[in-house]
């Protein structure tokens, strides 16, 4: 018995020595899926601060890629002649950036970069950014581990660890997820009259109240379907982009004939007067896409066929309501 009580009590030293050394390795800097070893855990980019960035290259694995550049009056899209971004999505971005830590080590080795999706001929993202001294770093993210997490690694380490607050989300290749895509914006109540020219002819439309318009031409026995009529006045006064191109015109744009002219006249409660023109050029077949410019706007977009099918499709016809279906007779 002696002899035995003698083993348990061996084996229940032992165990308090193991539960100690589990309670104490991550204060030694091993710990689980662990903070970088020999220490605590640093920036996975030393000394980067986010208002030192000054250039953004942003690819995916399919070959699609997207450059930003920070301007005096903030970040804009280069090759869309600096088309402005949403500043506060680009903060946030280089606020997540630069705060990455080497806290979740995953492995050491190179020969899983691959499989992790962070090497350089497989990636989920790679994002370059230069700093204002010229200094360039790489930033590749991988395979998502949990939910805002990615695998990740920089520059050229073997290192590769998980994101904290960071996933491919967060990192879009298409100017849509930069930019502010609201491109045309019109109050629909002030509108007083709608010009719609396209390939079917000229409609002139005018409100004659809150919910009624009216038809230039519009025969004593025909009669007008205002619910479509409203519909096309919300299409025109309310159009977004999937792309910005830049500021100048070119011929492949189709605007020398367009698809598709909508000029909207607009008053204001105390009948201050404007107008406002929306020229629709040719369609792209490759992505169902028209390029649309605005009064508004010095940049020509790209938009999606849906936002402007109407403007470019809809004839005097379809605005009219169907004559009732006769009875038939005993």
């Amino acid at each position: 018995m002696n002899k035995r009580n003698q083993i348990l009590a061996a084996i229940l030293v032992l165990q308090v020595v193991l539960i100690g050394v589990v309670f104490l390795l991550p204060g030694l800097g091993f710990g689980v899926r662990g903070a970088a070893r020999g220490g605590p855990a640093k920036s996975l980019f030393p000394g980067v601060e986010a208002d030192r960035i000054v250039g953004l290259t942003i690819r995916d694995g399919q070959g699609q890629s997207i450059g930003l550049a920070r301007r005096p009056n903030g970040w804009v899209l280069p090759e869309a002649d600096d088309y402005p971004c949403k500043e506060d999505k680009v903060t946030s971005f280089l606020s997540k950036l630069v705060a990455l830590k080497t806290d979740r080590l995953v492995t050491q080795t190179s020969g899983s970069h691959k499989r992790l999706k962070v090497s350089e001929a497989d990636f989920e993202r790679l994002v370059e950014f230069e700093l204002a001294d010229g200094t360039r770093h790489k930033l590749y993210l991988g395979t998502s581990a949990a939910a805002q997490a990615s695998h990740m690694r920089a520059d050229d380490q073997n290192e590769v660890y998980l994101s904290s607050n960071l996933s491919t989300w967060d990192v879009g290749t298409t100017a849509a997820a930069w930019v502010d895509t609201s491109y045309l914006s019109v109050p629909q109540d002030q509108v007083i009259a709608l010009t719609l020219e396209n390939a079917s002819g000229r409609l002139d439309f005018t409100r004659i109240s809150t919910d009624t318009w009216t038809m230039q031409g519009l025969g004593a026995a025909e009669r007008l379907d205002q619910n479509k009529v409203q519909s096309l006045v919300s299409r025109a006064t309310s159009i977004s982009m999937s792309q910005p191109l830049g500021k100048q015109e070119k011929a492949e744009y189709g605007l020398g004939k367009p698809s598709a002219v909508v000029t909207l006249q607009t008053r204001t409660a105390d009948g201050a007067s404007r107008t406002y023109t929306l020229r629709v050029g040719a369609k792209d077949d490759k992505d169902n896409s028209y390029i649309v410019r605005s009064s508004e706007s010095e940049y020509y977009v790209r938009v999606s066929e849906w936002a402007v099918n109407d403007l470019v499709q809809k004839g005097r016809q379809d605005f009219l309501e169907l004559p009732p279906t006769p009875t038939p007779q005993g």
